[in-house]
């Protein structure tokens, strides 16, 4: 063996982006592109409602197009969504999907675009060894992703996540196929979002970022990637808090959304494997889970990631550039977006400590914690984040 084998790795890029302010006004000839003429646009009840939907729609019809409509995706889209927009997608004769909205919205358009032509249950598809071979790639729609969010960075994604209701976990669907072919990333679409939400969000592009960077494994264009998209959250973040009319500060979180989702095909760590399990159960936003859950994974995982975190206070310009100096910017950070210290906060109590450890222990994402995780750690790691002590 050589000094250099651990140096073998299979990396990989995503998509065409159409970005920046008005970008919207090129859906129809993204579309065209793809020999979409009869486009699904699957989105949330609550932008359904919005004009920016129905201004879509005509534009679409305006360039001779003939698009459906389904908007009946729950903020953590479930088995249930998916098979609805299965039949709307079927039953409407369609030959693609344009996914509008935050993540939900786009994963559970991805997933419908996935399924519409296969012939096995959804959940056979589930991202743990190599389920995605199953799958038929000719049964997979073209997808236009449309992001309204600054958050999971969905849209430059190759997996959707979906909770199975049988057994209230959510479970990720992966195929290479279902990188959405191109992307409309317009900010103007993201003003006006409400500052809890844009809270929430933009602390889930830093965790995705965040944890891309600490996974172990070699993947170094993916950390250089992660670390700018820190940048970008630390120097925008509180701005498109603060005003979210700033169309800059808008601009540069719909960027770093979607370098979290590229970076973090090096991994995730225990912060999603702890957000998922409670989203699924307690019906949280994951954005906002994440970002409770972030500091005590942190500290949790310092052996393994305390000179990593020290070079990325120097890199990001923090005033003490070491693992304390990045711990005190993530508490101060919470602070101003007004983001809950502990999961007790969320509604989550120790009831069924046992039930979630189990499913953070077997959750994917769990593999690429830096410190090894099982039923105990993660039960520990709960019990720290509700009682929202850290020491």
């Amino acid at each position: 063996m050589s000094a250099a084998d651990h140096l073998k790795a299979n990396w990989s890029f995503p998509t065409q982006v159409l970005f920046g302010p008005g970008r919207i006004r090129n859906l129809p000839q993204a579309c065209e592109g793809l020999a979409m003429g009869r486009p699904l646009l699957v989105t949330d009840p609550g932008l359904a409602a919005l004009p920016m939907i129905g201004a879509a729609l005509e534009a679409l019809r305006a360039a001779g197009l003939e698009p459906g409509l389904f908007s009946a995706v729950k903020s953590n889209p479930t088995g249930s969504n998916l098979a609805e927009g299965l039949a709307a997608y079927r039953d409407g004769g369609h030959d693609g999907v344009i996914a509008f909205g935050g993540g939900s919205a786009l994963d559970a358009g991805k997933v419908i675009a996935f399924m519409s032509g296969q012939t096995l249950p959804w959940t056979d598809f589930e991202d743990r060894t190599d389920e995605w071979k199953r799958a038929d790639p000719e049964g997979i729609a073209p997808i236009v992703a449309v992001p309204t969010t600054a958050g999971t960075g969905s849209e430059t994604g190759r997996a959707g996540v979906i909770t199975d209701e049988s057994d209230h976990t959510k479970k990720i669907i992966f195929h290479p196929k279902m990188m959405p072919a191109v992307v409309i990333s317009d900010p103007e679409l993201t003003v006006g979002l409400p500052p809890k939400i844009t809270a929430a969000t933009g602390m889930d592009a830093l965790a995705h970022c965040l944890e891309a960077y600490c996974a172990p494994g070699y993947h170094p264009m993916a950390e250089g990637i992660a670390v700018e998209g820190m940048r970008l959250v630390k120097e925008y973040l509180p701005r498109a808090h603060a005003d979210g009319r700033d169309l800059e500060a808008r601009a540069q979180m719909l960027a770093a959304a979607s370098m979290g989702s590229t970076a973090f095909q090096k991994g995730l760590g225990a912060i999603h494997a702890l957000s998922h399990p409670v989203g699924a159960v307690y019906d949280t936003h994951h954005g906002l889970t994440n970002a409770v859950v972030m500091p005590y994974v942190l500290a949790f995982n310092r052996p393994a990631i305390e000179d990593k975190l020290a070079r990325l206070a120097a890199w990001l310009g923090l005033p003490k550039q070491s693992f304390e100096g990045f711990m005190d910017w993530v508490l101060t950070l919470r602070i101003e977006l007004g983001i809950p210290n502990s999961l007790a906060e969320l509604g989550v109590d120790d009831s069924r400590l046992d039930e979630l450890s189990a499913m953070a222990a077997k959750d994917p994402t769990a593999g690429g914690n830096p410190v090894p995780i099982g039923p105990a750690e993660c039960r520990h790691l709960f019990e720290s984040c509700l009682s929202g002590r850290l020491r």
